[in-house]
């Protein structure tokens, strides 16, 4: 609020005394990220890492501008490429005059909880491009590849105006399934010599990619992984009019096959609009991102029950078997 004293501000008014912080100003962020103005834009996904109590503001804020960016997922095992070949389809992106934002989640530091900043580093060549805005964002012990609070990240590109939004996951193997709830498109790479390409597309995988790309197809091998996706491809079952995974052979450190992995998610954009499955995948993604804030209101809430009595009081019922569990549970449920 400006000009308004600390104390109108909720602040001390005495010397040496900490100043309250202030409450954000979304509407005028929001317009300014709109604009272009990435400070507004960091700022923005700041209060959404930090779980700021202005969020309900800025979702709210941002909602007009939902629904509009094609949201691109690219998710595989550590040191298949993932970094090199978000770098080459920005700068394919670019080229097609497409305004592009990019997610990379990165593992937590153990020391200071943040994201160690390696996908940073590799794409230097888009810094100073004002039509792409690059954000690291920390899993802070995340399973399933994404930060928690990745989705609300996605809203405030889109609110920015990207056209595109790559969502660049940990690399922590076969737990990364959650980008397919929040991706449009899901690329998941392989690279040969890594391993056997069937034990990597197991646990899910093979389910939630629309595109394979196998990554440095200039190595011995790569012929060989790329006959084995097709294989058991060909051995999935399908509906009559289902999409079928395309597989595509790049080496994205030298710039090559990028086009063919950009024609691809293409195609598979087309296929989702046709088939009316574009509109599905954002209903479900919807319901998956109310659903994780409301249990995140609702583990706030019993945390709140945990510091009174009513949690210790059921839990000394449970504890001496004059309720059970379940109806213990059920109680605390009403209470809430």
């Amino acid at each position: 609020m400006t000009g308004s004293s600390p104390v109108a501000a909720g602040g001390d008014s005495r010397p040496g005394a900490p100043r309250a912080r202030r409450r954000p100003d979304v509407a005028t962020l929001v317009t300014k990220a709109r604009g272009g103005d990435a400070r507004s834009v960091a700022r923005l996904i700041s209060l959404v890492e930090n779980g700021d109590p202005a969020l309900p503001e800025v979702a709210a804020a941002l909602a007009p501008y939902a629904g509009h960016a094609q949201v691109v997922g690219l998710t595989g095992s550590p040191g298949v490429g993932k970094s090199t070949t978000t770098n080459e389809l920005v700068r394919t992106l670019r080229a097609a005059g497409r305004r592009v934002g990019v997610l990379a989640v990165d593992p937590s530091s153990p020391f200071t909880g943040g994201a160690i900043l390696g996908d940073r580093i590799r794409m230097q060549d888009h810094t100073t491009d004002p039509g792409v805005y690059i954000r690291s964002m920390s899993s802070r012990g995340q399973l399933g590849g994404l930060a928690a609070a990745t989705p609300q990240a996605v809203r405030v590109l889109e609110g920015a105006g990207c056209e595109v939004i790559l969502v660049e996951t940990v690399g922590v193997g076969q737990a990364e399934v959650e980008i397919a709830s929040l991706a449009d498109t899901t690329l998941v790479l392989l690279a040969p010599g890594m391993g056997d390409a069937i034990q990597a597309v197991k646990a899910g995988v093979l389910e939630v990619a629309d595109v394979f790309v196998i990554n440095k197809a200039d190595r011995p091998g790569a012929d060989a992984t790329y006959r084995d996706i097709q294989g058991m491809l060909g051995l999935g079952e399908r509906a009559p009019g289902d999409w079928r995974p395309q597989v595509v052979r790049a080496t994205a450190v030298q710039g090559e096959g990028i086009d063919d992995v950009v024609a691809a998610i293409g195609k598979h954009r087309e296929w989702l609009e046709s088939s009316g499955r574009l509109a599905t995948r954002r209903e479900r993604r919807a319901a998956v991102e109310v659903e994780a804030i409301a249990l995140g209101t609702l583990r706030a809430r019993i945390g709140d029950l945990r510091q009174g009595s009513a949690l210790t009081t059921l839990a000394a019922a449970v504890a001496t078997g004059e309720l059970d569990p379940y109806a213990a549970a059920d109680e605390l449920v009403k209470g809430l």
